[in-house]
């Protein structure tokens, strides 16, 4: 079901490499940091699921409302995941969840869950680089985002920080 999606998803996103890009470098930084923490296999498929689509509002957005800023995102993106993940057949708790974390990707306090630490930090790791932070920027997103082990380990090889 997850290449299904995935898929699916560059088909939603065709032409736009900068954003399938985006989601698939997401995608596997979630996957990687959940096995290195060894989430068990339903919580993976959720964050899985959750990394592909946490930004499927985008476009939406951009239509709408001429800005794609993150509470926008938040706010228009989970009924476009419920509509497709409904399409493929996913489970209802599985699609809820997505949607509950599409609706909070942006939102970086009160997380609930190891899926939603993975994937803020995983969404954290391809933006430090794809919006080209300065080491500072790093090192405070670092101090405030990064919670699990692996996560952090990730940041500091990523971008050569000498911390903990």
């Amino acid at each position: 079901m997850i290449s299904k999606l995935h898929f699916e998803m560059i088909r939603l996103y065709s032409g736009d490499v900068k954003r399938i890009q985006h989601f698939c470098k997401v995608h596997s930084y979630a996957k990687l940091i959940a096995e290195m923490e060894n989430i068990d296999a339903d919580t993976l498929f959720i964050l899985e699921t959750a990394a592909l689509t946490h930004d499927i509002g985008i476009r939406y957005c951009e239509e709408k409302y001429g800005s794609c800023n993150g509470k926008l995102q938040e706010k228009e993106g989970p009924d476009i995941a419920k509509r497709l993940l409904t399409d493929l057949n996913f489970e209802v708790e599985v699609s809820e969840r997505v949607q509950y974390l599409i609706a909070h990707h942006h939102t970086y306090d009160d997380i609930d869950g190891i899926d939603y630490q993975i994937l803020v930090e995983a969404d954290f790791l391809v933006n430090i680089y794809e919006d080209g932070l300065s080491a500072q920027e790093i090192e405070h997103a670092y101090k405030k985002i990064f919670r699990t082990d692996s996560g952090k380990k990730l940041c500091r090889e990523m971008f050569d920080l000498k911390l903990d």
